[in-house]
């Protein structure tokens, strides 16, 4: 049965888009079947993995109806992984669902097509705002990855999301949960990074992913070889990190 994660925070920067490529292609190395769903206009994802963002043939198409799923699905370099593109015009597709009716479903039943399930995950990569994209994300997800930076006000920012959640749940999708909170950007030798990881295991308990994703030379240049960084440094920390990540995610 396909899993669907929406990977989301209200905040940039905080390794979003960062898990939801690493993430990916390390649930396709581990032999599963993964979508990656790039639902910012930012499209950070997208040229992440090595893509220009779509024109025509991306998530808007899909959404408005323009193109199918089959049309708008293209291959990685990592067997298993695919994805379907964001784009700057992503935003006007926003305002556009804005005054439709259930725009709060457009995702959802968008991704109700019988050709997603040879996938077993979907991931998709929120933008960083709690607008009417990552609600729609929110509504056709399963559950939610939460990424938290390893740094002050990280727990602060996490209870608004946590809420946002709460009433997703109570009004558009009474399934969805949190699957896991990841702690990023940690830094052991840092005396913050230890303070929000003992507070996040305080506040979080078994929600709180066990794998820290560190701060990383070689994850932070990935994307700008567009490649995941289990191609650019199979061996560096940042690697080794998400496939810990991918088989917790899988075990859950």
């Amino acid at each position: 049965m396909t899993k669907i994660l929406a990977v989301a925070n209200q905040k940039g920067g905080v390794g979003k888009t960062t898990t939801v490529i690493n993430l990916g292609a390390s649930l396709a190395v581990h032999d599963k079947e993964v979508l990656i769903i790039d639902l910012d206009p930012q499209a950070n994802a997208t040229s992440g993995l090595g893509k220009k963002e779509a024109d025509n043939f991306g998530i808007h198409t899909y959404l408005s109806g323009e193109n199918s799923l089959e049309q708008c699905i293209v291959k990685t370099e990592i067997e298993g992984l695919s994805l379907i593109r964001g784009a700057r015009h992503l935003a006007g597709t926003e305002i556009e669902m804005a005054s439709q009716e259930r725009r709060e479903f457009f995702l959802a039943e968008a991704l109700e097509d019988s050709e997603l399930s040879s996938f077993d995950y979907i991931l998709i990569d929120c933008p960083p705002s709690l607008g009417l994209l990552t609600i729609n994300a929110l509504v056709a997800a399963d559950g939610v990855v939460l990424t938290v930076q390893s740094e002050y006000y990280a727990l602060e920012g996490l209870s608004h999301l946590i809420e946002t959640i709460r009433r997703i749940k109570a009004h558009w999708n009474k399934t969805l949960s949190v699957f896991g909170v990841v702690l990023t950007m940690y830094d052991k030798r840092l005396k913050l990074s230890r303070e929000v990881e003992q507070s996040a295991e305080k506040y979080l308990g078994s929600t709180l992913f066990k794998t820290r994703i560190p701060r990383n030379v070689r994850l932070s240049e990935a994307p700008s070889h567009g490649k995941p960084v289990i191609l650019y440094d199979a061996f560096s920390s940042g690697a080794k990190s998400y496939m810990s990540l991918a088989r917790e995610v899988m075990a859950r």
